[in-house]
C-alpha cells in the first residue's frame, strides 16, 4: 500500500502548524456505479508561510484552490496527498474530485442486493479512510465540524451524524443539507444511503433532552430486524451509562443502522452507528451470538462518551477507546440488562482472545508504540481489546468500582470535545482513588506479556493445609512481575455438585505471595486462583484440582468458576504442560452439562483445534472421528429446541470427518434424520452443505443450485465457502484463482471462501498451495487494500497442516524478506507461531 501511510512524526509535525475549523463537504451519489463527486471546502488556521499537506485517495482530482488561488492537481496531488504551500494564517481550501466506491469495506462501500437489486452505501472510516471520501487532516487531533450536503435518488434515505433534514426534491434526486456536526474527528463521521428500511423512538436523556432514535436495515431483511428489542438495550445502556459517567448524551440523536459487508462488528460514528448484518437473525442463532449482539450494542454506545466526546490524540492510545468500550460494555451488560453472567463471557471470549495474542511474537503493550497506519492497521488485536478491557477490570477492582467511575466522569467533564492521553485518565483516577497510579501503569500497561500464576499447597496426614503461597512466573522475554488483586476459591464436591466452601481476596504481588489466612483449613476438592476473575494472568491448578476438573467440572455451580477451570485447561494444553489428548477427553466428557452459551461456543472452537492441530499426527483421524461421534451423540442428546442442542448439531457437521458422518449430515439435512426442536433452517442447512462440500458428498452444480434457491447476499457467502471447501487440489485452485488471481470479489465473500479453502478436511490438498501462498504475499500486500490483503494473508494461510514442512517455507520467506513492510512480517509471523505452538504440543502428546 505505498503511499497512503502517514507516520506518526508527520501528524505531529502537522499538528504543530494547522488547527482545523469547520469541513463544507458535498457529495454527489448520483454520478454513477463506480465514482462519486465529492467537494470538500476546509477552514483552518495555519502558521503563515508554512507548508503542509491534506489527505485524499480519489480516481480524479478535478480542482484544488487555496486561499482563492487555483492550484494545479497535476503538480500538487500525489500518494494520497495534496501539497499546501504558502499557507496563510486563515485559509479556505476546496477540493473537487471523484472518489472510488469500494465493496472492501473501506471508504464508502457500495452493495447491490442480490435479492431484489436494491443499492446501499455506507461509509467506514477508522482508521485512515475518510480521505477516500473527502479531502481531510486525516488523524484525530485534528478535529473540527462537519457539515454534510448529499445529492441522492429521491427514493433513498439519508443518514449522517446530525439529524436527517428533510430533503429538497429535484426530480429523480434529492438534496439533503445536514447541520454541522459538534467538533469531532474525522474517522468518526458517517455517511449511509440506500432505501433503508426504518422505525423510530425516543428517549429522554439524564439532561432533560428527548434523543430520537432510529434502527435502520435493508428491505429484503427488514422482516428479521427485532428494532424494538434494540431499542430497549438501547435504553437501558443510556440510563447506566448517563448516571456512571455523570455526563449526558452529548449527540443530538442516536441512529443504529445494519448495513450489508461490514468488516467489523460495529463502528462507533457519532450518533450514526454501523453494524454488522450478522447481528440481523434470519435463521435461529445461539445465546452466544444474541449476547454478544447486546455487548455490542453498548460497546458503541460507550464509544459516544469515550472516544468520541474525548478522543485520543494519536493512534497509540487506541487502545484506552476500545478496551474502556469492551469494559464498560460488559459491566453494563451484567448489571443493566438481562444477559447477568455477561462477566463469564468475557472469561470465556475476550480474555481466551488476550492470553491467546499475549503470547504471540507480534505481543506488546497495551500502550503500543503506532509509528504509523500500518501499526495501528493490525492492532485492532487481543491486545487493544481484550487484554486492555482486562486490565481495566484489574484497575477498577485497584482503586475501587466507586472511585473509577468518578474518575471517569471527571475526565469526560475535563476533557469534552478535546483530545486526550493516558496520562489525563491517570490524573483523574488517582484524584478519586488517592492510589498512586504511575507504577501500575509501568508494569500493566507499557510493558508485554502475561503472568502464570500457580498454587503451592502444603499439607499434613490429615489433609489440613500448612502453607499455602501463590507463585507468580513471567515469560523471559517479558520478565515483568506485577500486582494482582484476585480472589482465591475452594469447591468441594457435596453430592453431585462441587460448591464454593471458602473464599478470600487479597492482592498479590511479587516472586511469591504467601496466604497465611488458609492456613488450618482442609484441601478441598479443587483450588481456583482468580476465583471471581479479577485479575488478568493465566491460572494453573494443582495435582488434585486438575483430577477433580477431569472428572467433574460439569458439576460447578458457579458458571464464572467453571469459565475458568474450562481456560486453565486450555492454557496448560496450549501450553504443552498437559495432553492434547486428555483436553479432548475432558471436554467431551464435561461439555454436555455447560450452560453458558459463549463458554460452550469458545470450549467447542478449541476442541476442534486440538482435534485438527495439537494431537499427535499419529492418532489425529481416529481423534477427529472421535470428536464427531462425541458431538453427534451430545447433539442427540441435548434438550430439544434447545442453544446446546444446535451447537452441537452445528460443531458435528464442521468436525465430519468419515464417509459415514457425512452420511449422516446428509440425511440430517434432507430430512431423513430429524432432532426433535432442530429446525433445519437457511443457515444451518448451508452450515451442513459446507460440511457435505468438505466430504466431497457434493458438486459445484450442487452448490450453484442452492444459491439459485437462496439468492441472497449470505447465501453467496456461503456458497463461496462451500465451493472453495470441495477437497478436489483442482476444487481449491479454482477458489485460490478467485482469490488471489483476479480482483473484486467483496469482502464478506473472500472471507468466506478463505475459511472453505483451509477446511481441515480438505488437509491433504494444502501443500500444493505452500508455495504459491508465499509467492503471493508481497504481491497481495502492495496491490490490495489492507482489510482485503489481511483476509488473503491470514485466511489463506495453510495452518491445518501444522507440519514441519509448513513451519520451515514460513521460517524461510521471513529470513529471505527482512525489508518487507512490518506489518506484513507481523502477520506472517503470526501464522508462524501458530504451526511452531502446534508442534510443540503435538509433541507432548506424543509422550
Amino acid at each position: 500500500m505505498p503511499g497512503e501511510n502517514l507516520t506518526r512524526s508527520e501528524a505531529q509535525q502537522r499538528r504543530a502548524i494547522v488547527s482545523t475549523n469547520a469541513y463544507e463537504i458535498a457529495l454527489d451519489l448520483t454520478t454513477g456505479p463506480e465514482v462519486f463527486r465529492s467537494r470538500t471546502v476546509i477552514r483552518f488556521t495555519a502558521t503563515e508561510g508554512a507548508s503542509t499537506f491534506v489527505d485524499l485517495i480519489a480516481r480524479d482530482v478535478h480542482e484544488i484552490t487555496l486561499n482563492g488561488r487555483s492550484v494545479d492537481p497535476a503538480s500538487a496531488y500525489a500518494d494520497s496527498r495534496i501539497t499546501l504551500d504558502a499557507l496563510a494564517t486563515e485559509n479556505e481550501l476546496i477540493v473537487e474530485a471523484d472518489g472510488l466506491y469500494t465493496n472492501t469495506g473501506e471508504g464508502l462501500h457500495r452493495f447491490v442486493d442480490p435479492a431484489d437489486g436494491e443499492v446501499y452505501l455506507y461509509s467506514q472510516f477508522e482508521v485512515p479512510d475518510s480521505r477516500r471520501v473527502f479531502a481531510v487532516f486525516e488523524q484525530p487531533d485534528l478535529k473540527a465540524t462537519f457539515q454534510f450536503t448529499v445529492t441522492a435518488p429521491a427514493s433513498w434515505k439519508v443518514i449522517s451524524n446530525s439529524p436527517t433534514p428533510v430533503p429538497a426534491v429535484d426530480g429523480a434526486n434529492a438534496i439533503w443539507t445536514f447541520e454541522p456536526t459538534p467538533r469531532i474527528s474525522s474517522y468518526i463521521t458517517a455517511i449511509v444511503a440506500g432505501p433503508y428500511e426504518e422505525t423510530f423512538s425516543e428517549l429522554t436523556s439524564a439532561s432533560g433532552r428527548v434523543i430520537p432514535l432510529g434502527v435502520y436495515g435493508r428491505k429484503s431483511l427488514w422482516q428479521h430486524l427485532d428494532a424494538d428489542y434494540i431499542f430497549d438495550k438501547t435504553r437501558e445502556g443510556f440510563a447506566y451509562y448517563e448516571e456512571k459517567f455523570g455526563v449526558p448524551y452529548p449527540f443530538a440523536k442516536y441512529d443504529q443502522l445494519f448495513v450489508p459487508e461490514f468488516n467489523a462488528g460495529a463502528m462507533e460514528n457519532a450518533g450514526a452507528v454501523t453494524f454488522t448484518e450478522t447481528y440481523v437473525f434470519r435463521s435461529k442463532v445461539t445465546d452466544a451470538v444474541k449476547e454478544r449482539r447486546v455487548v455490542t450494542i453498548l460497546h458503541e454506545l460507550a464509544h459516544m462518551w469515550f472516544g468520541d466526546l474525548v478522543t485520543m490524540k494519536w493512534w497509540n492510545d487506541l487502545w484506552l477507546n476500545e478496551s474502556f468500550a469492551e469494559w464498560a460494555s460488559t459491566i453494563a451488560t451484567a448489571e443493566a440488562t438481562e444477559w447477568t453472567e455477561a462477566w463469564t463471557t468475557f472469561n470465556a471470549m475476550e480474555k481466551t482472545w488476550a492470553y491467546r495474542q499475549d503470547q504471540l511474537p507480534s505481543t506488546h503493550p497495551v500502550v503500543a508504540t503506532i509509528n504509523d497506519l500500518e501499526d495501528v492497521q493490525v492492532n485492532f488485536d487481543g491486545i487493544t481489546y481484550a487484554k486492555g478491557g482486562s486490565v481495566l477490570k484489574q484497575l477498577a477492582a485497584w482503586v475501587g468500582i466507586e472511585a473509577f467511575f468518578a474518575g471517569v466522569s471527571q475526565y469526560f467533564q475535563k476533557h469534552a470535545w478535546g483530545n486526550t492521553e493516558l496520562s489525563d485518565l491517570l490524573v483523574e483516577l488517582e484524584a478519586t482513588s488517592g492510589r498512586e497510579l504511575e507504577t501500575w501503569s509501568k508494569k500493566w500497561l507499557e510493558t508485554a506479556g502475561v503472568n502464570t500464576l500457580s498454587p503451592e499447597i502444603k499439607t499434613d496426614a490429615d489433609g489440613v493445609i500448612t502453607r499455602f503461597a501463590i507463585v507468580q512466573t513471567a515469560p523471559a522475554d517479558y520478565p515483568t512481575i506485577r500486582p494482582h488483586r484476585l480472589g482465591v476459591g475452594f469447591y468441594t464436591l457435596e453430592g453431585e455438585t462441587l460448591v464454593r466452601t471458602h473464599h478470600v481476596e487479597l492482592d498479590v504481588d511479587g516472586d511469591l505471595t504467601e496466604v497465611p489466612e488458609l492456613k488450618g483449613l482442609t484441601q478441598p476438592d479443587l483450588v481456583l486462583l482468580n476465583d471471581e476473575d479479577l485479575a488478568y494472568a493465566k491460572i494453573r491448578l494443582d495435582p488434585r484440582s486438575l483430577h477433580t476438573a477431569i472428572a467433574h467440572l460439569g458439576k460447578i455451580t458457579d458458571p464464572l468458576a467453571r469459565s475458568l477451570v474450562w481456560g486453565a485447561a486450555w492454557d496448560q494444553t496450549r501450553d504443552a504442560e498437559a495432553s492434547a489428548s486428555d483436553y479432548v477427553d475432558l471436554v467431551l466428557r464435561n461439555i454436555g452439562a455447560e450452560t453458558e452459551s459463549t463458554t460452550i461456543r469458545t470450549t467447542l472452537g478449541q476442541l476442534q483445534l486440538a482435534a485438527n492441530s495439537y494431537v499427535t499426527p499419529d492418532t489425529r483421524t481416529a481423534t477427529r472421528q472421535k470428536v464427531a461421534d462425541g458431538l453427534w451423540a451430545l447433539a442427540q442428546s441435548a434438550a430439544a429446541g434447545s442453544d446446546s442442542q444446535l451447537q452441537f448439531a452445528t460443531a458435528f457437521a464442521s468436525a465430519a470427518a468419515t464417509s459415514a458422518q457425512w452420511e449422516t449430515v446428509r440425511a440430517l439435512r434432507d430430512g431423513e434424520t430429524v432432532l426433535e426442536g432442530l429446525e433445519i433452517d437457511a443457515d444451518l442447512s448451508w452450515a451442513l452443505l459446507v460440511s457435505l462440500a468438505a466430504g466431497g458428498l457434493v458438486t459445484a452444480s450442487d452448490i450453484d443450485a442452492a444459491l439459485a434457491a437462496d439468492n441472497t447476499a449470505k447465501g453467496g457467502e456461503f456458497a463461496a465457502q462451500a465451493k472453495a471447501a470441495l477437497p478436489t487440489v483442482a476444487d481449491k485452485q479454482i477458489a485460490w484463482a478467485s482469490l488471489v488471481d483476479t480482483e473484486g470479489l467483496p469482502n464478506t465473500v473472500i472471507r468466506s471462501a478463505a475459511v472453505g479453502l483451509t477446511h481441515p478436511a480438505g488437509v491433504d490438498a494444502l501443500p500444493e498451495f505452500i508455495e504459491p501462498y508465499f509467492d503471493m504475499l508481497l504481491p497481495i500486500w502492495s496491490s490490495r487494500t489492507y482489510q482485503i490483503a489481511n483476509y488473503l494473508i491470514v485466511g489463506l494461510y495453510p495452518a491445518p497442516l501444522a507440519n514441519a514442512a509448513l513451519r520451515d517455507a514460513t521460517r524461510g520467506w521471513l529470513e529471505v524478506h527482512t525489508d518487507a513492510a512490518s506489518a506484513l512480517r507481523r502477520l506472517v509471523s503470526e501464522n508462524l507461531a501458530g504451526v511452531e505452538r502446534a508442534i510443540a504440543v503435538q509433541e507432548r502428546d506424543a509422550e
